[in-house]
């Protein structure tokens, strides 16, 4: 008998996986496309030259999302996962709608407030561990944080392209058009979900309790606190510092992004196929702080800021990858579903307080403060990810089998 039999994913599985990631890509992609373009965009605006108002239309899907992930995954479990991710996406929808027919700073951001009460990502993922068996969840999970850095990265590139060719209205009617199709999966594509078992909910109390789940909540806190925080900065240093026009931007972003690729799949290959999870996972961690105080010292010089784009990607993604694999790994089955909610809450607090003190921190002390402090926040989070056990050793295909 072929010991490689057991372990391989159905094909339900593969298609749970894959739809899944699509889910999350189409809306994250919807979600990240501002980044790259809008704090430029704002400043012919109504508002638009307020930074810390700027950096708050950035972040404030993310505040809505930090009050409603925890709910989001209990009406999951009570009236199940699809009708919920459903419910989600429409009102990402409406959000989308609102921030395109929006004109001034204010109504943008009651856009992207909306945007960010479509809290989905708790019940993605645990619709994705309700269709997976434990020895390929980590399979899954891997591959939903994996389209988070896809999409991100494909983001910067095609932002800069998409504000000249549509302008910052048509970015957002096409973020609708892709809630839409995000509908259109979930309803056609994503497996039938099996019953959730509502008398195997985990303990609230017990997940904040468990010091090794709350430092990979912090970490998935500040990764995603620096990167909203970088692009408040960001694209104004490369208008400032290279001369060059938004539209332009993606000759810096697109080398950086396949770049990044090239390395973060070896990487995220050596983590899990090696048992290499913490070892890659600190590197990344280290190298985003490193980053981050690069940036303090070139300040908008175009070239030394390329190459750090280029090193904050690679770090990024490797992170998007193995985060949700760690914590799937460590999580007590009954508190699954728990775990992802408490750990997307906190994803979407740093998506949230990223633009805003990434905006008042430009706005009071200039980009170099905003460096500086995101630096001294990665630095915090390796220190608190080297008093990580590492996570266990895959199950062995034999063990799945009674």
């Amino acid at each position: 008998m072929s010991a490689s039999k057991p372990d391989s994913m159905t094909p339900d599985e593969r298609r749970a996986g894959m739809s899944l990631a699509a889910i999350f890509a189409l809306r994250m992609l919807g979600l990240f496309l501002i980044l790259p373009v809008f704090a430029v965009h704002a400043k012919g605006i109504p508002g638009g030259d307020d930074l810390t108002l700027v950096g708050l239309a950035i972040g404030a899907y993310g505040l809505t999302q930090a009050f409603l992930q925890i709910a989001y995954g209990a009406a999951s479990d009570r009236f199940g996962r699809k009708p919920v991710i459903v419910f989600g996406l429409l009102l990402f929808l409406v959000g989308s709608v609102v921030a395109a027919l929006a004109d001034g700073i204010y109504m943008i951001i009651v856009g992207r407030v909306l945007q960010g009460a479509g809290a989905i990502s708790a019940a993605v993922t645990a619709l994705a561990a309700d269709l997976t068996r434990d020895q390929h969840r980590t399979k899954v999970m891997a591959m939903i944080g994996s389209s988070i850095g896809l999409v991100f990265a494909l983001s910067m590139v095609a932002a800069p392209l998409l504000y000249q060719a549509v302008g910052m209205d048509g970015i957002f009617w096409l973020t609708a058009a892709l809630a839409l199709g995000a509908i259109g999966v979930i309803l056609w594509a994503v497996p039938a979900a099996p019953p959730v078992p509502r008398a195997n909910a985990g303990s609230f109390l017990g997940v904040l309790r468990d010091g090794q789940l709350m430092r990979l909540n912090f970490g998935v806190f500040a990764l995603h606190l620096i990167q909203t925080t970088m692009w408040v900065m960001v694209p104004a240093a490369l208008v400032a510092g290279g001369g060059l026009a938004l539209a332009d931007h993606w000759k810096v972003y697109l080398p950086a992004v396949l770049v990044s690729f090239v390395v973060m799949v070896p990487a995220v290959i050596i983590a899990e196929r090696h048992d290499r999870l913490k070892q890659v996972f600190n590197a990344a961690v280290l190298l985003l702080a490193v980053v981050q105080f690069g940036l303090y010292l070139v300040g908008d010089a175009l070239i030394p800021l390329a190459l750090l784009l280029t090193l904050f990607f690679v770090a990024f993604n490797i992170l998007e990858a193995t985060q949700p694999s760690w914590i799937s790994r460590i999580a007590p089955p009954a508190s699954k579903g728990t775990a992802l909610g408490v750990y997307n809450t906190l994803q979407s607090v740093g998506l949230f307080l990223g633009g805003v003190v990434g905006g008042w921190l430009g706005q009071q002390y200039g980009a170099g403060a905003v460096s500086l402090a995101c630096g001294v926040l990665a630095l915090l989070w390796l220190a608190l990810a080297a008093t990580m056990n590492p996570p266990p050793l895959r199950a062995a295909p034999a063990a799945t089998r009674g």
